[in-house]
Formats: structure tokens, sequence, C-alpha cells
């Protein structure tokens, strides 16, 4: 690959002020698509900070480009027997050679599961351990949210718990914009 073309393919979408705009990586594992609906309203949530802008993507489309040219990570998953989805830790185990260049920068969780005693804050717990031991600084949900570990919801997200996941993406977008500040 020339030089040139190299250099386009790493370029950072500039906001319509002219500045560069940051990007946030919201990655999901998601079959029936509760949790691909609760990432699309976590990527809203994003789009809603003035310089930032949302990467959506399933565990099986993303790169590790995706991960080093992020500001943050915020990752979600069904729960399987109390922890995050297979698809979702292979991802984590596959880049654990870039943990180093993931040092400092944001990362949050959000999970769904079929029950309310489903496991969910286990599973946001499993994810936001990969994410310490890849040295992120973590954010829960905030306080106008629900304030814990991050969103989670059974079955579908209602629209309460949409409003909610705005919330986090919004939290990260702006702890990771005043980061790179």
């Amino acid at each position: 690959m020339k030089s040139k073309n190299r250099a386009k393919m790493f370029m950072i979408p500039k906001n319509k002020k002219g500045g560069v705009k940051m990007q946030v990586l919201v990655l999901y594992h998601s079959k029936g698509g509760n949790t691909k609906r609760l990432a699309e309203a976590v990527a809203r949530g994003i789009e809603k900070v003035e310089g930032m802008k949302a990467l959506l993507k399933k565990t099986d489309e993303v790169t590790r480009d995706d991960f080093l040219n992020s500001e943050g990570v915020i990752a979600g998953s069904p729960v399987y027997f109390g922890v995050m989805a297979a698809e979702l830790k292979k991802v984590f185990d596959d880049f654990v050679g870039i943990r180093k260049q993931m040092e400092g920068k944001v990362g949050a969780a959000f999970a769904t599961s079929g029950h309310h005693t489903g496991g969910k804050e286990t599973t946001m717990m499993s994810i936001i351990q990969c994410m310490l031991i890849y040295g992120m600084i973590i954010v829960g949900d905030p306080m106008s949210a629900t304030g814990h570990y991050g969103i989670a919801c059974v079955g579908s997200p209602d629209k309460e718990t949409e409003e909610d996941a705005e919330k986090l993406g919004q939290r990260v977008a702006e702890v990771a914009k005043r980061l790179r500040g």
C-alpha cells in the first residue's frame, strides 16, 4: 500500500467547525437483537456530544484499528452463564497485544438478559475486568440514569432504558473529550 493511501485510511473525520472528531467505539454481541438495540441507544448518546462520533461495531466486524482510533470503548453483551458472551471475550483476547496502547482510554459496559435475576451485573463486571486489564479508565452510568456499573435490561430495552443508555454514551464521550482536552 502506498504511504499516501495508508495515511488517508487513518485520518480522523473533521467536525463541522473544522476540528478533529474523536470517536468512541460501541462494541457488542447480539443474537436476538436486544443488545443491538441497547448499543444503538448508547451510540445516540455519544453523538449528542459536540466533536464526538460513535463507531457501532458487532464483535465479528471490529478491528484493532477500531480500538486504537477510539478514545473510549463501550462494550455490551447478553448474559451467558453470568458473564459476557464468548464472542465478546474473544475480541478482548485477540487484541491483548494492543492493551498498552489502550491505557488511559475510557471504558464502560452494558448487558441484556432474559430474566430479571439473569446476571447482568456480573456480566458487566466481566467486561469491566477486561477493560481494567487493558489499563482503561472505567466509568459507570451517570447518577441521572441509575448510577451503577452500566446499563442493563431484561429483554428488549424500553424507552426509559434507552434514555439511560443514551446517558451512558454521552457520559463516556464527555469524559473521553475532557481527558483528551
